[in-house]
């Protein structure tokens, strides 16, 4: 893997970064998914997670400072959520550039929101601890600029339960029931996993996350993606 990595060309992530790596160990483990090594990054993924949200907080906080708690906190979830993270990861290519099992690779991990919103999350781990909050922060202005000028805080956005709930209510059809399966790790760190089912239509998805609300949050997006191919 070593041998790949250093055969790629990574001026491309770099220069969208606005940061480059020096540590290459840490690097490769920031773009390995954990279905192909050990050495995975999911603990960095976990570090991304909690600095993106810090510091896209601190930059809502900043650009809107009249506006209250609860819009702050609709627009962070969603410069945060999957989708946002996976359309960066598009435009950063990591597609291409993430290590995957043999099975994730030909199953098309290297399209999968879930896989790439991880990416982009352990690449900010990683710059966390490379070199610090300042520069990760510079990163995630980078990368989130466009998105936060665009922002209203006065249009709601609908979340993948409110989606979903909606798709079905409008066809009257039962509404999905969401269970917690598993809860593992450590009680600062746990991982919750819920399956979202909807009997009405034969469909019945499982994902994780740092909480209950984020795991229902992403096997809803689970569900929909299958309703709308």
């Amino acid at each position: 893997m070593s041998e790949l990595l250093n055969k790629q060309n990574y001026s491309g992530l770099f220069a969208a970064l606005g940061y480059v790596f020096k540590n290459t160990d840490l690097l490769k483990q920031a773009l390995t998914h954990r279905s192909a090594n050990k050495n995975h990054n999911e603990r960095l993924e976990f570090l991304g997670d909690a600095v993106l949200g810090l510091c896209v907080a601190q930059m809502l906080y900043e650009k809107f400072p009249s506006q209250p708690e609860g819009k702050l906190t609709r627009m962070r979830s969603n410069l945060v959520k999957g989708d946002t993270l996976a359309s960066i990861a598009r435009e950063l290519d990591l597609g291409s550039l993430i290590f995957l099992g043999s099975g994730e690779m030909k199953s098309g991990g290297h399209r999968r929101d879930s896989i790439l919103a991880d990416a982009v999350e352990a690449l900010l781990g990683a710059i966390y601890i490379e070199s610090g909050l300042e520069a990760t922060k510079l990163c995630i202005a980078k990368l989130f600029d466009s998105r936060l000028a665009k922002l209203d805080p006065n249009i709601q956005i609908k979340d993948s339960k409110t989606l979903l709930q909606e798709y079905l209510q409008s066809r009257q059809l039962p509404l999905p029931e969401y269970e917690v399966t598993d809860i593992s790790g450590k009680d600062h760190a746990q991982v919750f996993t819920v399956c979202c089912t909807v009997e009405s239509l034969s469909l019945r998805e499982s994902a994780s996350g740092r909480s209950r609300r984020i795991a229902e949050q992403k096997s809803a997006k689970s569900i929909l993606e299958i309703i709308n191919k």
